[in-house]
């Protein structure tokens, strides 16, 4: 994918629930290493959008590439294989596992180690492959604020730490692009930092593409470089932070009732 390439790109997305327009002509570009904010309120289509990025849903009309490729037909497991992760507003962490056996099986789907015979064999490629996952599921879970954490399981994590998790395994296999459905959600203020510092790591230095939906708007305002609102299924909005803040239309509609 070359830096001119957008890193995923929604172009005039219609979707209707009978004679509802959740979504209405709405079109999106993420560049390689972007981080935009998708605003708006309650039932704006933010998560419809995300639904249809993600696969979820297909629109009934428009198209979405994703680093130059139309998806617009593809599965979600496709789109995940091919660079497109997605955390959601409910944890969806395997609460009986580990937290480090979370990460590895987000890598499992790339195979490589044999199967169920090299496992009963205990042989070297498997044992190779283990320990590269591993490996790699140390070091995610060290930048995302968990290490030490390796060992306990999902399902007994604190609600900030699960979410953490949650993204952890979501970057375990590095993304192109990372779909952040209210990944503040339940966070505390040191926890809403950290949790900006990795999402910049990201983009800085893997050059991940990140949209995230967030109701935490000074959340939004401080990490992304340019915010999207949403408002009754149509694009209200879209500018840097301060252009945003200042849109009399956008505070009408969503800030003046959420950020005074």
């Amino acid at each position: 994918m070359s830096e001119s390439t957008p890193a995923l790109e929604a172009a005039h997305i219609d979707v209707r629930f009978g004679g509802i327009r959740a979504l209405d002509d709405v079109s999106l570009t993420l560049r390689p290493g972007e981080i935009c904010g998708l605003i708006g309120p309650n039932g704006a289509g933010k998560t419809t959008l995300f639904d249809v990025l993600s696969g979820i849903r297909r629109p009934d009309e428009g198209r979405i590439h994703l680093a130059g490729t139309d998806i617009t037909r593809r599965s979600p497991v496709w789109r995940a294989r091919h660079g497109m992760r997605r955390t959601f507003q409910r944890q969806q962490l395997f609460g009986q596992l580990t937290a480090a056996d979370n990460l590895v099986v987000a890598q499992e789907w790339r195979g490589g180690g044999g199967g169920l015979a090299a496992d009963l064999m205990a042989a070297p490629t498997r044992r190779t492959y283990e320990r590269d996952r591993r490996a790699r599921a140390a070091e995610v879970l060290r930048v995302c604020g968990l290490d030490g954490l390796g060992d306990t399981y999902a399902g007994a994590l604190p609600v900030g730490r699960a979410r953490m998790l949650e993204l952890a395994r979501a970057v375990a296999d590095p993304p192109k692009v990372l779909l952040l459905d209210e990944p503040a959600s339940g966070m505390t203020a040191d926890e809403s930092r950290h949790l900006s510092s990795v999402v910049r790591h990201l983009s800085d230095e893997e050059g991940c593409a990140v949209l995230l939906v967030e109701h935490n708007v000074a959340f939004v305002m401080e990490l992304c470089a340019r915010v999207v609102v949403l408002d009754l299924g149509t694009v209200l909005a879209e500018g840097t932070p301060a252009e945003i803040h200042a849109d009399q239309r956008v505070r009408d509609a969503y800030l003046g009732t959420t950020a005074g």
